[in-house]
């Protein structure tokens, strides 16, 4: 067995088709598991068993060449929900309890900040008794929704492909307190935030993605904000893995922005292994592998 965990590599590592290519030709490996390297048609021309893809959506996998090649390719659906959820708890507080602005009035020992006292400055309405919108009800939004029930919210959901979803779209966006959106981005989700969608949002309502920036138009997010018709905004997903230089909404107060960390916990790390190893061990048992997203090729 052969370890090169792409985590380990200072600076960054990431390989493309043919580094990744050329490491099996080294290596002369028969069972690839990768996260975020890409994987093209040289690699689906090597003698190989079995792909695994340590994400839910093995996006970096060319499932049609593997398929045609007869590659299984395993991915871990659900294998970060939890740590994505627990993200979606901390930028709730983060951002409505004015964490981040004032940690920084606390670091400054300005805790009589405009000749005022901290709780005029940060006053806020609790978590509990308030409705939370949950859009997009899959493993993640399952995950998060009873954590935000737990804390005292009445949580509502919204998923076209989920039948025991409460709400349409247009319904929770104009009940929720706060919305948190899980929803994977396809053809049908992208944008599916746009000003008109914000504008539906209540007066002072709050905004959350730890799912994908593909799911809001950011520029009216930011103006939905600036015009004080949204109370906040907490972001883990910018296009492109970081914010447009220079863009407006980096000086907002009441938005807190994460570099993309929501599943970045070492359980998502065990998790997941756990899961391509025993799907991996599957196949080469001629047994079924549980999460394996071309089953066609299965014998």
């Amino acid at each position: 067995m052969i370890l090169d965990p792409w985590l380990d590599h200072v600076p960054l590592q990431l390989l493309d088709d043919a580094g990744v290519a050329a490491r099996l030709d080294e290596t002369g490996a028969s069972i690839l598991i990768v996260e975020s390297d890409f994987l093209g048609p040289l690699t689906m021309e090597r003698p190989l068993v079995v792909v695994g893809a340590t994400r839910g959506d093995p996006t970096n996998v060319p499932v049609a060449e593997a398929t045609a090649a007869g590659i299984p390719v395993l991915h871990t659906p659900g294998r970060n929900a939890d740590a994505v959820a627990e993200m979606a708890v901390a930028l709730l507080f983060a951002v409505t309890r004015h964490m981040v602005p004032a940690d920084r009035d606390a670091r400054a020992r300005q805790m009589f900040r405009d000749q005022k006292i901290a709780y005029q400055h940060y006053r806020a309405w609790q978590v509990a008794g308030s409705t939370i919108g949950v859009v997009g009800f899959g493993a993640v939004g399952r995950a998060a929704a009873w954590r935000f029930a737990g804390l005292g919210a009445t949580v509502i959901t919204s998923d076209p492909f989920a039948t025991d979803a409460t709400h349409g779209l247009d319904d929770l966006l104009a009940e929720a307190d706060v919305v948190s959106m899980h929803a994977a981005v396809t053809p049908d989700s992208f944008g599916l935030m746009n000003e008109a969608r914000f504008a539906q949002m209540k007066s002072g309502s709050v905004y959350l993605n730890t799912a994908r920036a593909g799911l809001h138009d950011l520029d009216a997010l930011t103006e939905a904000l600036r015009s004080g018709h949204l109370a906040g905004a907490g972001l883990d997903h910018f296009d492109g893995e970081r914010l447009p230089k220079g863009h407006p909404i980096i000086d907002l107060e009441q938005v807190v922005l994460t570099p993309h960390i929501g599943g970045a916990t070492y359980d998502t790390e065990i998790r997941q292994t756990e899961m391509i190893v025993a799907d991996v061990l599957a196949v080469l048992d001629g047994r079924a592998p549980v999460h394996c997203v071309n089953r066609e090729v299965l014998r």
